[in-house]
């Protein structure tokens, strides 16, 4: 029998031997290591000398008695601590002592140092299958030093196979408590308590898109990020430009408040601190650690053939980066990814605090607020779990949660990973949750509106849907989606549309930005109150520019990504000046108009010396998707053109900022929204390279009727024959010129017969929201199939 294995001796066939966690540090080390992924050696106490411990002073038969007398009724707490108390008291084998000395001493010559300081790890015989996630259920003991001090950790990681939760957990999957063995891995430590640490995903853990690592990054030991006692830095790679060195594939960077961070204590053990304000400001990693950590995240799921969860350090004394644990990832992998599932608030409510969204599921139910657990009995099945955060004895009340809110936690905390695996909702890093939000309060929890989940007061209204994608049929029209909100993207992969046909500029400025771009160009124009509110957005960041550019990259790329490589049109801003006027800094910047709609809008901006160097940043943050970030799907899509010479115009200054229609494959759409498009489409043709009709703005200027008016409701109608005739001379015009013509305006989603008219009039594709995506599809084929 071999009681202790060096990590480089054996793999993940051997789970049953040292537990999915060390055989996954083991394969790591065999087959990743050759290729760069750097992975703290040691080694590991086999599942068998668990087993020979089981046979000292009778140890196996105690425990199996306690476990008697919890399924005869006996509490948990009772019977978790007998048998704890069993097995501390139970003594080592003798030749389990010595061979975990004599390994202890041989990775100290390895490492170069004496009495190196080693993580000591649990790692079940059952943990980390894809079928059974046991992550987290037993215990890590850190910077451990010397031959006593590891010991005396292998004991406590021997009874820590016992703890309340890890009972209760195999009871409720069903395993048998005496055939989970526990096998022991000790690994040198990565002194991430001088750097920083976190987790890594290799898909978007909210959504299970799969073209992304998602990672989380703190300061100090990776517990603060697992166990969501921080609100970490979180960055989204995009895996197909990792496959290209030249481009930057770091497709968001959201930098957290990382309030505390956990170092180790002057005695050996560990303690949680307070971050500095410098800290707090600053990333955990820069974009080239990002990056590096991003490749080895797809090279370890290429090995495992399938998505992974991965927990990395940095060390602060030498800088380097090392992946300390590897396990296939057990909530995503495992939906069914034909149907999609649908909640959408119908009613309406107060909103009463706001935090991350985890999943896209709304609950309602009274609040329970908790600092400590409780007994199950003490937490009323159906209620909401109010908790400032949650770790692994927080599970057996979040199984019985309607909905689970936090106030801190990002999206990989301990909170939001078990809310996912259970299918809860879950509103996590709110910040006061505890402080607003009082016992027996009734609460709807709502994570179907965006990245940002939202508690409002009483029980609101919603509805659920649920989509077999699988049955939609295929069309030889395009149907495509009209996107604005990054964060909202992912959650729309599974949809089989075509791309995007609109993405909305003006509301990543909106929400993402939210500082005029001229106000970043001239603040000397502004009030000292908006010059403060921008110096305060713009922290970090090289220059005020940069800001503007960054942040509506990030958005873009997103949407992007969503899609790749089918297209995406991105339609350059077309805010009005009134609108303009609402952002930071806009007023300076924006005339009073009698009628906006048809004022100073869209690409008569893009040209003025009004507005020229804001439509530059509007310009380079494009190139920066396309050329930096290898996103060549996304098309630039001019607004409100309303002549052939403006059309030149704004080209020509696309084209001084680096974006010149042809090159690099860049394709120019305009929208078809004024009936000077419709006239002149000839013209228009031979400029762009294809036409999207805006059918709001189209009726309004046809018909001559404001399309905001109640009094002329009545009269706004985009089926009005005059309408339906620009259409189809366009359509016409514009496939002569071997141009394409989409429409991305709402009324396909509400109006089957209008669809049917544009699939006869041989429209290439329309563009829809997202919710009505399915029945928009099925109209488009029950209308291809009459025109055969």
């Amino acid at each position: 029998m071999r009681r202790v294995i060096p990590f480089s001796e054996f793999g993940r066939e051997d789970v049953g031997l040292v537990g999915g966690k060390n055989a996954s540090l083991g394969e790591l080390i065999a087959h990743l290591g050759p290729v760069g992924v750097r992975v703290p050696d040691g080694f590991a106490a086999t599942a068998d000398a668990y087993r020979e411990l089981l046979d000292v002073e009778g140890l196996r038969e105690r425990i199996a008695e306690q476990i008697g007398l919890l399924r005869q009724g006996a509490p948990l707490a009772e019977v978790g601590a007998a048998i704890r108390a069993a097995v501390l008291d139970t003594p080592l084998p003798p030749g389990l002592e010595h061979d975990l000395a004599q390994a202890y001493r041989t990775l100290a010559l390895g490492a170069g140092r004496e009495d190196p300081d080693v993580a000591v790890r649990s790692s079940a015989t059952a943990e980390d299958l894809p079928e059974a996630s046991f992550a987290g259920q037993q215990e890590t003991f850190l910077n451990v030093r010397g031959t006593t001090a590891l010991l005396d950790a292998c004991r406590r990681c021997y009874a820590s196979l016992f703890t309340d939760r890890a009972i209760d957990y195999r009871e409720r999957l069903g395993f048998d408590q005496l055939a989970v063995a526990l096998s022991i891995g000790v690994q040198l430590m990565v002194r991430s308590d001088l750097g920083g640490a976190g987790v890594m995903f290799t898909l978007d853990t909210d959504t299970g898109f799969p073209a992304v690592v998602q990672v989380s990054a703190a300061w100090g030991l990776g517990e603060t990020v697992v166990s969501g006692q921080v609100d970490p830095d979180e960055h989204l790679v995009f895996k197909p430009s990792l496959k290209d060195p030249a481009l930057n594939p770091v497709l968001h960077t959201e930098i957290g408040p990382k309030r505390r961070k956990a170092v180790y204590a002057p005695d050996g053990l560990t303690r949680t601190l307070d971050t500095t304000d410098e800290e707090r400001a600053r990333r955990v990693l820069d974009d080239d650690d990002v990056v590096t950590l991003a490749r080895w995240g797809v090279a370890v799921e290429q090995h495992y053939g399938c998505p992974m969860d991965i927990e990395w350090a940095k060390d602060g004394r030498t800088g380097e980066l090392f992946i300390v644990q590897a396990r296939p990832e057990t909530v995503q992998s495992r939906r069914r990814g034909a149907v999609l599932r649908r909640y959408r608030l119908t009613g309406t409510g107060e909103r009463v605090v706001d935090g991350i969204a985890v999943g896209e599921a709304i609950g309602a139910g009274p609040v329970c607020a908790l600092a400590t657990p409780v007994d199950l009995d003490r937490f009323p099945a159906g209620a909401v779990l109010v908790t400032a955060v949650t770790d692994p004895d927080w599970e057996p009340l979040m199984k019985r949660a309607a909905a689970i809110v936090t106030d801190h936690g990002g999206r990989t905390s301990h909170a939001a990973i078990v809310s996912r695996e259970l299918g809860v909702p879950a509103v996590v890093g709110t910040g006061r949750a505890t402080s607003v939000l009082n016992d027996g309060r009734q609460v709807t929890i709502s994570c179907a509106e965006g990245a940002d989940g939202h508690v409002y007061a009483g029980r609101v209204d919603f509805e659920e849907s649920e989509t077999d994608l699988g049955t939609l049929p295929a069309t030889r029209t395009g149907v495509m989606l009209n996107l604005a909100d990054p964060a909202a993207a992912f959650r729309w992969w599974q949809l089989p549309a075509d791309g995007v046909g609109l993405a909305r500029m003006e509301f990543m400025v909106a929400h993402q930005v939210r500082v005029h771009p001229m106000a970043l160009v001239h603040p000397e124009r502004l009030c000292d109150d908006e010059r403060g509110q921008v110096d305060r957005l713009t922290a970090g960041h090289p220059d005020r520019p940069s800001y503007f550019i960054e942040r509506l990259a990030q958005g873009v790329a997103t949407i992007a990504a969503s899609r790749w490589p089918d297209p995406v049109v991105v339609r350059t801003s077309d805010f009005k000046t009134n609108e303009y006027a609402r952002l930071i800094g806009g007023r300076p910047f924006e005339p009073v108009e009698a009628n906006p709609m048809i004022g100073w809008r869209g690409a008569s901006r893009y040209y003025s010396d009004g507005y020229r160097e804001g439509f530059a940043l509007e310009c380079r943050a494009l190139r920066r998707v396309r050329d930096e970030m290898g996103l060549t799907n996304v098309v630039v899509m001019i607004p409100f053109c309303r002549t052939p010479r403006e059309a030149d115009q704004v080209l020509a200054v696309m084209a001084e900022e680096g974006l010149t229609r042809g090159e690099n494959g860049l394709r120019v759409y305009v929208m078809a929204e004024i009936p000077a498009n419709i006239l002149l489409a000839e013209q228009f043709a031979e400029r762009f390279d294809g036409f999207s009709i805006g059918s709001n703005d189209l009726t309004q200027l046809t018909l001559g009727v404001d399309r905001d008016s109640d009094l002329l409701a009545h009269l706004f109608d985009e089926s009005n024959r005059a309408v339906t005739r620009s259409i189809e001379s366009l359509i016409a015009t514009a496939h002569a010129a071997g141009r394409t013509v989409g429409l991305c305006g709402q009324r396909p989603s509400n109006d089957p017969e209008f669809t049917h008219f544009l699939v006869q009039a041989g429209i290439d594709s329309v563009s829809v929201t997202p919710d009505s995506f399915a029945a928009v599809k099925q109209h488009v084929a029950a209308a291809e199939s009459d025109t055969v």
